[in-house]
């Protein structure tokens, strides 16, 4: 979209620049002739002009687009980033918690049924 646009602007620009160079109203362009009268010298313009709002407007909202998408990565990134911090936090919890429980020589037996007590 945005290339879309800069080739519109682009395209406005040199229809500007051939107009502004040409010292007559005839304009030669690709080897065809043209001799515009007032009438259409302004419809060209206007056309020029609403080309050059259409690309502005297509690099404004590709711009904007990009910056949507860019935001809205960085805050799946963040927001994943902020996951896993607390996953291993709790990993670590669990882990502490298991080193507790199995800890040598707070280890209680069972006795089997066979085993009596003298």
């Amino acid at each position: 979209m945005i290339l879309l646009g800069v080739i519109l602007v682009l395209l406005a620009g040199g229809a500007v620049a051939l107009v502004a160079t040409e010292e007559s109203a005839r304009y030669i362009l690709f080897g065809y002739t043209f001799e515009l009268n007032h009438v259409e010298m302004f419809l060209a313009g206007a056309v020029t002009a609403a080309a050059l709002l259409l690309g502005l407007w297509l690099v404004g909202s590709g711009s904007r687009r990009g910056a949507r998408r860019r935001h809205r990565r960085r805050a799946a990134r963040a927001e994943a980033s902020s996951r896993m911090a607390r996953l291993e936090g709790e990993k670590r919890d669990l882990e502490r918690k298991l080193e507790r429980e199995h800890a040598p020589g707070d280890r209680l037996v069972a006795r089997g049924s066979d085993d009596t007590v003298p």
